[in-house]
């Protein structure tokens, strides 16, 4: 099956802002590879090679974040929302032809890419896959095509957590604390897993 990622990138991130005066997508990053480069670039950096149709759903303000997800080869989705609902909506709606999505977080900048591969190599038609890590659902999410409707239909900040009560889970168990990672606060930027 391929699967095409959508890269959620239009969150304001305003907890991370208030403490900061910073996009936290841009924030610098230092990544698995010990490489330092801004949060959003090391989420695309460990987008697997299993998933070649990448987008990136982000505010038409956010220039850089927009050259960034260009210079990856992903194409961009602009939306002035900043709703996780309304992302995931209009990434599927410019994707309708793909087999199915990997939904992943722009402020999740540490996920392995062999969690990647597990969370898409996991995918069954009619099914969704997710990867748990110490008995907790992380991300990102993998949704087959048959939710292509029902993930167009999202709206405001709900996500398809929703989704997972209609369909055959199926949870994948990796030991990769990245899964469950994001850069809510500026703290979080220094990834020290237990």
């Amino acid at each position: 099956m391929t699967v095409t990622a959508i890269v959620l990138a239009a969150g304001q991130g305003s907890r991370f802002r208030a403490e900061t005066g910073q996009d936290k997508l841009l924030a610098p990053c230092t990544g698995l590879d010990g490489v330092t480069r801004p949060v959003i670039e090391q989420v695309l950096v460990n987008l697997s090679a299993c998933v070649v149709d990448r987008w990136v759903v982000t505010a038409p303000e956010r220039t850089e974040v927009i050259r960034l997800a260009e210079a990856y080869g992903c194409k961009v989705v602009l939306l002035q929302s900043a709703g996780m609902g309304d992302s995931i909506a209009a990434a599927v709606a410019a994707s309708a032809s793909a087999e199915g999505w990997l939904v992943v977080l722009g402020d999740m900048p540490f996920i392995q890419p062999s969690s990647i591969e597990r969370v898409v190599g996991a995918l069954v038609e009619g099914g969704i896959s997710v990867p748990v890590q110490a008995g907790e659902y992380g991300h990102p999410v993998a949704f087959a095509r048959e939710f292509g409707p029902a993930l167009m239909a999202l709206t405001g900040d709900r996500g398809a957590k929703p989704l997972f009560a209609r369909a055959s889970v199926h949870e994948v168990q990796v030991s990769d604390p990245g899964v469950l990672w994001d850069v809510d606060l500026p703290q979080l930027l220094d990834f020290k897993p237990l």
